[in-house]
């Protein structure tokens, strides 16, 4: 089942084909097809300028502040259409700048916010981090520690977050803190907007498997911002943090199918590479993730269709997340299955994202697929492990009893 579109929806897909075919160079692979640098440089130097200029970069928003104006069906087929020509949709950071924080702050700012902030991340100025997980605080938001104390007209924060990606890159970042200690852990969380070029807040890279560092350690010692910088109620930040959480789960469903496709595609043409193609039990696995694929295709078209609808970002969106990262496990494990002893060294070059699959354009190298295996052994655990997303659909969802948890001792 394939969706169809309007005659609008189809002139708007031929506009940004044409936009692509003018701007891409000429013999484009796919970003995954430039070594790290080269693609760090086509990115955020050329690209992200060009996607600012032509509202591309954030289709969303009002023009008003330097977005698209799109309407949501004009939205997804963007997204298919740069998923498709192997181009990022923004910078290097703009997952969590652009639809992150920028989107929350569009719904849950105050118009000063908006006029400040959103003008500002689309130009490049502000580039931001995301400060929720902490050392005892990962999946389970509620028990965060990191706190925030008004002194005068500006908030002193104090604490830790880990698990900081690309920070390293980020001037800006929005921080929960806990600004309540004497009610409900839920109750007493504000979502703070903080810079991060000041004295009070270190970053401190984390070395993965792979050896990138790709993650930092946060820790703020005094850090300061203006009082006005809290987005939605003071003791509010729970429904704010969620809400971001929804777009950050929620808008992938347009191109995470189109990426996972082509990753079966390159796996495939591995196997033949390999002589597996005839192995029956090989082509069994195959022919498992090929149909895993598809049910993805159609819980995102269902996810979409929401979206397409109006509807907000709910707790529902955690279906997809849990789905595709525990599919990209079973993929990855069968790509070493078929690298077999090629799989104990690393050859070629390895991913240039830590998220998902590999890029398209990449080369079927095991460096490829060795590093593809690790990011999905992380994509289970960042935004929510598997064990949080199934607790999420459980009682939110489906409205099952809560699971039985310890007495806490801020809970009243």
């Amino acid at each position: 089942m394939e969706p169809t579109y309007s005659l609008e929806a189809e002139a708007f897909r031929e506009k940004v084909q044409a936009f692509l075919g003018e701007h891409l160079p000429e013999n484009w692979e796919g970003i995954g097809a430039l070594s790290s640098s080269e693609a760090y440089s086509f990115t955020n130097e050329e690209w992200r300028p060009l996607l600012a200029e032509h509202r591309f970069l954030a289709p969303s928003w009002p023009q008003e502040y330097g977005g698209g104006g799109l309407t949501e069906l004009e939205q997804v087929i963007l997204a298919e259409e740069f998923m498709r020509a192997g181009v990022p949709a923004g910078g290097t950071n703009d997952a969590f700048s652009i639809q992150m924080v920028g989107n929350t702050i569009l719904h849950w700012g105050t118009e000063d916010q908006r006029s400040h902030f959103l003008p500002k991340i689309i130009s490049g100025e502000y580039v931001w981090c995301q400060g929720y997980s902490e050392p005892d605080a990962g999946s389970d938001l509620g028990s965060l520690g990191c706190n925030a104390d008004l002194d005068g007209d500006e908030w002193v924060i104090n604490g830790q977050k880990i698990w900081t990606s690309a920070g390293q890159f980020a001037n800006w970042i929005f921080v929960l803190c806990r600004t309540d200690r004497d009610v409900p852990k839920h109750k007493g969380i504000s979502f703070l907007l903080c810079e991060v070029d000041q004295p009070g807040v270190e970053m401190r890279p984390i070395e993965m498997l792979s050896g990138e560092s790709d993650f930092n350690e946060t820790f703020f010692t005094n850090a300061r911002t203006p009082k006005e910088n809290v987005v939605g109620e003071i003791n509010g930040g729970w429904a704010v943090a969620m809400t971001l959480l929804g777009y950050e789960r929620g808008e992938s469903a347009a191109t995470m199918p189109i990426m996972f496709r082509y990753e079966v595609e390159k796996l495939i043409r591995l196997a033949k590479e390999k002589g597996l193609s005839r192995d029956s039990i090989i082509r069994q696995r195959l022919a498992q993730i090929f149909i895993e694929v598809e049910i993805m295709r159609l819980l995102g078209m269902r996810t979409l269709t929401g979206f397409l609808k109006g509807r907000q970002p709910g707790p529902q969106e955690s279906a997809f997340k849990l789905y595709w990262s525990e599919y990209h496990k079973r993929v990855t494990e069968l790509s070493l299955d078929i690298l077999g002893s090629d799989a104990l060294t690393l050859e070629g070059d390895s991913p240039t994202t830590s998220f998902h699959a590999d890029n398209p354009g990449a080369k079927n190298s095991s460096a490829s697929w060795i590093g593809a295996f690790y990011n999905a052994r992380a994509g289970t655990i960042y935004a929510g492990t598997s064990q949080i997303q199934r607790n999420i659909l459980g009682e939110m969802v489906l409205g099952l009893p809560k699971e039985p948890r310890s007495v806490e001792k801020n809970a009243v």
